[in-house]
């Protein structure tokens, strides 16, 4: 794609889609009919009009607690239109966190939804001015004074015409657009502050990764199932569409086969954004049973070439199951089950693998789309204007921290010079923490993170996440982890209950936990046969729950990293 949308602020992007795209549909949820672009930047002026009015100025900060909606985009580009700051809270945040985050960041305002109106029950000393529910709820309990979405922008509508004006000051592409408040695997949460210029270069960046007249993206349907407050889906599925004038779709609901199967079906995506737990899951439930249930087909796919057939079929079965249509289907946020990967590759599906972090504006690595010297397991290529390099590289493992320079490093962390000063260097290099190192070819491997490295009494470094990746391929396993515990090496495993009272159907309970405990005993053997002595598992136990993860399903190790949590 090429980069003749430039802006250099997110007002400028949008204003440039909406005078070229008015007409195109912008923003809508899964069978419904969407927003015109032209209708978008409408609502969108009448937020930024309606916030002035209630004080709110440039550099403030105003808060978004929702699930995916088109209210969400309009109530964001509302915001930033007037300079203030947006602070894009998760969803899935607990009480504690939504309270602290408000309070942090002091945010005047906060646009929310009927399913977040609990956690702003008891926000203690601090609460923002006004609480405005983007699907037009009303709290139920009578505890907190709410305003619907829709009488916000009906109050907005009656200003006078010269309070709807001027609505854009003095700002430029260095000015902050967002406060991001991470959850990551470490525990240790932080604001991120983004600017308009690092969202801006990123979505350039991204572009890059498609060799696609920007006149074609036009057309395209992006369908959205990551929550828009990570900086993921907010970059790869909002603003690059918005950026090109594309559609894009909600999903609305928790994208499970079955309900992506029929979103999938009605919108026709032309490209999504997911993270591998979903793709996992469709390759477990929908591609593996389909081969292991079938004795010709199982043999017949170990055959070199039979067996390259096949694969394709299945291949092109999946591209139907997700309507037909995809160009692309981007993955990332964590790391991709190699045996995942293998088979999309063989089966010819359209899709690529990234590597990027909040304080990246995310995007560091991926594809190129259609490069044939991107690695299998690799994160891809550093996109373009974004330099990676290797630091304090372990010549035994040959393994690096990954370090990160470019326009889309961030400004720095609200709040917190001292830790700005320990993650990015003088010379603007961003130490992300990651453990990994670029081949031949440039592609980036990414190996796990250094405050996950597990380091037992004999000396040796040993990564879970290659353990992990190992018993997570097994068709049973949803997700495992794996931990210290005395100086040994442990991991608990979370099953697919409903393959394993499948494949226990009839059977008394008994007979279902020795069919549990013989899997725990086989993976355990056949694990440790393909890791070196040093790093074999002393025990494999069940976890009967899943574990505490992060926006992009990475386990947050640090709550299970005390002995041994079950």
């Amino acid at each position: 794609m090429n980069s003749s949308f430039h802006s250099a602020t997110l007002n400028e992007l949008i204003d440039r889609s909406c005078d070229r795209y008015g007409r195109n549909s912008a923003v809508g949820f899964a069978f419904d009919a969407p927003l015109s672009y032209a209708e978008f930047r409408r609502l969108l002026l009448l937020v930024a009009a309606m916030l002035k009015d209630s004080g709110v100025k440039k550099g403030d900060r105003v808060a978004i607690l929702a699930e995916n909606s088109p209210q969400w985009g309009i109530a964001y580009f509302g915001i930033v239109r007037l300079g203030a700051v947006a602070v894009p809270i998760l969803p899935d945040f607990a009480e504690n966190d939504v309270k602290h985050i408000l309070a942090d960041a002091e945010a005047k305002i906060l646009f929310t939804t009927q399913r977040q109106l609990e956690k702003l029950y008891e926000l203690g000393g601090y609460r923002p001015k006004a609480i405005i529910t983007l699907d037009d709820a009303c709290d139920k309990n009578h505890l907190l004074s709410c305003e619907t979405f829709t009488d916000f922008l009906a109050r907005a509508g009656e200003l006078s015409d010269k309070k709807r004006a001027g609505l854009t000051g003095p700002l430029t592409a260095d000015d902050i657009a967002s406060t991001i408040y991470t959850s990551g695997t470490s525990g240790h949460s932080k604001a991120v502050m983004l600017s308009h210029r690092n969202f801006i270069r990123n979505v350039l960046s991204t572009a890059g990764i498609l060799d696609t007249p920007i006149s074609e993206v036009a057309g395209w349907t992006f369908l959205s199932i990551l929550p828009m407050s990570h900086c993921y889906e907010f970059t790869t599925s909002f603003l690059l569409p918005l950026a090109a004038g594309a559609r894009i779709v909600y999903a609305g609901k928790t994208p499970t086969p079955s309900i992506l199967e029929k979103i999938c079906r009605a919108e026709k995506p032309t490209i999504m954004c997911m993270v591998p737990m979903v793709m996992d899951k469709i390759y477990k439930k929908r591609i593996l049973p389909a081969i292991n249930d079938n004795l010709i087909l199982r043999t017949a796919i170990r055959m070199p070439f039979l067996g390259k057939a096949i694969q394709r079929k299945i291949g092109r079965k999946l591209y139907d199951f997700f309507g037909g249509q995809l160009k692309l289907v981007a993955i990332g946020g964590a790391a991709l089950n190699l045996e995942v990967e293998k088979f999309l590759a063989a089966a010819g599906f359209p899709y690529l693998c990234g590597y990027g972090l909040t304080e990246a504006a995310p995007l560091v690595s991926a594809g190129p789309w259609g490069d044939p010297t991107v690695a299998i397991g690799s994160s891809g290529k550093p996109v373009r204007d974004v330099e990676v390099r290797i630091t304090h590289l372990n010549p035994e493992t040959g393994l690096g921290e990954i370090e990160v320079r470019g326009p889309n490093v961030m400004r720095g962390y609200y709040k917190n010079e001292k830790a700005t000063r320990e993650t990015i260097d003088p010379d603007g290099w961003l130490a992300t923490g990651d453990l990994g190192y670029l081949d031949a070819r440039n592609n980036l491997f990414i190996e796990g993170r250094s405050k996950s490295v597990i380091v037992l009494s004999h000396g040796e470094n040993i990564y879970p996440e290659i353990i992990e990746e190992k018993i997570n391929a097994y068709a049973e396993v949803i997700e495992s982890l794996v931990t210290e515990e005395n100086d040994k090496l442990v991991a608990r495993v979370y099953f697919d209950y409903d393959r394993i009272d499948e494949e226990t159907r009839g059977q008394s309970q008994q007979r279902k936990l020795d069919h549990i405990e013989a899997m725990l005993r086989h993976i355990q053997r056949e694990v440790n046969e393909q890791l070196p002595r040093y790093s074999q598992l002393h025990r494999v136990g069940e976890r009967q729950e899943p574990f505490v993860k992060t926006a992009t399903h990475k386990i947050k190790r640090y709550l299970y990293t005390n002995g041994y949590n079950s």
